[in-house]
């Protein structure tokens, strides 16, 4: 059995101020001291060697420069497979509103609404990520760089929240877009979370190779903000996404669309197989933490499993004190 005894609090003399989120949560855990960071190794895939080289992106750069996929003509026309289809990835789904009252009811960011102390702490974290996406890009990982997937040990720990605000949180950035993944396909809950119908999604495009999975991708009218449900259910879900198939799917996702991140939400690693799955296929993996209720042992568990990744980092959910004393957000609304 795991422990799940809560996570013991340090004492705030060992908590220098000024960390970040994903920082302190790997500060708290020892994080370095029970695992061994992976070589990376990025596999190409044989369509890509005849693709377009990735952009480079410097140091002073961000690592997303602009909204629309580059493309040197006119997208060729869809021949009934996604293999065969060697267009750009663009996406042109109906966009639907997304209730900004439903938003806020769920705790979650408002796109236009007054900043708060959640915006700020997803800001602090996509900028983490989005810098580590540029590094990878830098690294020749080609499109597993623009993958994050976010994951947890048990249900219950705050993922499809993490998910959803972090994909709110990119899509703001003036110069990039996010495609928000529902790969949790037994317990989907990115479209209800957003407001948003059902449809074909990823698990339909690995079963049929018939289907192009950007044709499943849904729109929003939040400026940068794609989602690509979960699709079909499936008790071999697995067994689709070991299979050769996906990295093809997934490469369709970014293909010549080098500014696009996408946010894979999945099941929790120690709750279903798929997360271990999707861990191959990404450059880096945010396990959420939650203060109350993480056990030490399940945390170890869950990174066992993700250690396909080469990137695992944490992020501490439901944190109820602050080392430095600092509360973000509040400084908009301060008037000295």
């Amino acid at each position: 059995m795991t422990d799940h005894r809560k996570i013991p609090v340090p004492p705030q003399s060992q908590e220098p101020a000024g960390k970040s989120l994903l920082e302190r949560a790997a500060g708290k855990f020892d994080f370095n001291s029970f695992m061994v960071r992976p070589v990376p190794v990025y596999p190409k895939a044989p369509e890509q060697q005849s693709a377009a080289k990735p952009v480079d992106v410097s140091p002073e750069e961000d690592p997303v420069a602009d909204r629309s996929p580059t493309t040197s003509g006119p997208p060729a026309a869809h021949s009934g497979s996604v293999d065969a289809t060697p267009s750009a990835a663009i996406f042109s789904g109906e966009r639907h509103v997304i209730d900004r009252e439903h938003l806020r009811e769920q705790g979650l960011i408002v796109p236009e609404g007054t900043v708060t102390e959640t915006l700020e702490e997803f800001r602090i974290v996509k900028r983490q990520l989005l810098l580590q996406a540029a590094d990878l890009r830098r690294q020749k990982a080609g499109p597993m760089a623009q993958r994050i997937l976010v994951s947890s040990p048990h249900p219950g720990e705050g993922k499809t929240y993490c998910s959803v605000n972090l994909a709110l949180s990119i899509a703001a950035e003036k110069e990039s877009e996010v495609l928000l993944v529902d790969a949790d396909f037994a317990k989907p809950s990115i479209l209800s979370a957003l407001g948003m119908p059902g449809g074909k999604g990823l698990m339909d495009a690995l079963m049929d190779e018939t289907v192009d999975v950007t044709d499943c991708v849904l729109g929003t009218d939040i400026p940068g903000l794609w989602v690509l449900p979960a699709g079909d259910t499936s008790s071999s879900d697995s067994e689709y996404l070991s299979s050769s198939r996906t990295a093809r799917v997934l490469d369709r996702l970014t293909q010549d669309a080098p500014h696009r991140i996408v946010i894979f939400d999945s099941p929790p690693a120690l709750a279903a197989s798929p997360a271990a799955e999707l861990a191959k296929y990404v450059g880096q993996t945010v396990v959420i933490v939650r203060a109350d209720r993480t056990g030490r042992g399940a945390l170890d568990d869950a990174i066992s499993l993700l250690g396909a990744c080469p990137n695992v980092q944490l992020l501490l959910n439901a944190a109820q004190f602050s080392p430095s004393g600092r509360r973000f957000g509040s400084y908009y609304g301060y008037k000295g």
